[in-house]
Formats: structure tokens, C-alpha cells, sequence
């Protein structure tokens, strides 16, 4: 799973790239890179629902660190894509936009607390209760989805 996850990763930072280069349109842009984005969780969960882990703490390794750096390019894209199709035109109402846009995210994180602390903790005590898929399925099941 290491080397399939490397290699897919290594291609959507190189596609990313691509896209920000070649196209001038931020929407576009966007819309382009959050498809290719789309696409790679797309064959990393092929890849698991085919091969399943070898152990648990692949699993762990996988829903713990390895799903989340794809999943969080797509949560940055998807905010960057609504930001740019909401914004207003004129500095001042754009300066107002971008402010409640930042007030929003430091609500969220506020909101998270606890889970953003464990990560950047590194802690491991609740591994075994978060990051199993019938945990995750279960956890979006009853609507406290913690990722």
C-alpha cells in the first residue's frame, strides 16, 4: 500500500502543478484540479476495497495519516473554488468577504479543537477507536463524522 500511496501521491502533486501552471482561469483552474483530486481518492479506494490491509496498523497508518493528506487538498481546493465563485467585486466588499471567510475557518478550528490537538500531538492512545473503516462508517452513519 506504501508504494501504490507514494507513487499516487507523487502523481497528484504533479498533475496539481501541472493545472496551476496551464490554466489561467482560477475557476477552471480549480474545478480541474478538485476533479483530478476527486479521481485519486477514487483509486485509493479501489485500491483498499480490492486489497483490503495487511495489518492493523496499516489500516491505522492508512485513515490516520495517509487518507488525510488527500482529503485535505480536497477540503482546500473546494474552500479556495467557493471563496473565488462568492467574491464580490470592489476592494472594500472583497476585504469584508475574506474577513467572515477567515472568522469561518477560525470557528471550525475552534470547533475541532480537540481532534486538531491530537494530530498535532502525535498522539496514538485512540488509534484503535478512530481510524478503522467500521469505526469511520459507523461515526458517518450516526452523523459525528471526526474526519
Amino acid at each position: 500500500m506504501d508504494k501504490f500511496y507514494k507513487e499516487m501521491l507523487q502523481n497528484l502533486g504533479t498533475g496539481i502543478i501541472e493545472l496551476e501552471i496551464e490554466e489561467d482561469c482560477p475557476t477552471k483552474r480549480l474545478e480541474a484540479i478538485i476533479n483530478t483530486i476527486v479521481k485519486s481518492l477514487s483509486e485509493v479506494k479501489e485500491r483498499v476495497l480490492k486489497r483490503g490491509f495487511k495489518n492493523t496498523d496499516e489500516e491505522i497508518r492508512f485513515f490516520k495519516y495517509q487518507k488525510p493528506v488527500i482529503l485535505l487538498k480536497l477540503i482546500y481546493y473546494n474552500a479556495i473554488y467557493k471563496i473565488e465563485t462568492k467574491k464580490p467585486y470592489g476592494a472594500k466588499p472583497i476585504r469584508n468577504y475574506l474577513n467572515n471567510e477567515l472568522k469561518k475557518l477560525k470557528r471550525y478550528f475552534d470547533n475541532n479543537l480537540e481532534v486538531y490537538k491530537y494530530y498535532r500531538t502525535n498522539n496514538s492512545f485512540i488509534d484503535d477507536q478512530l481510524f478503522f473503516k467500521e469505526q469511520i462508517r459507523y461515526k458517518a452513519k450516526s452523523g459525528h463524522v471526526l474526519f
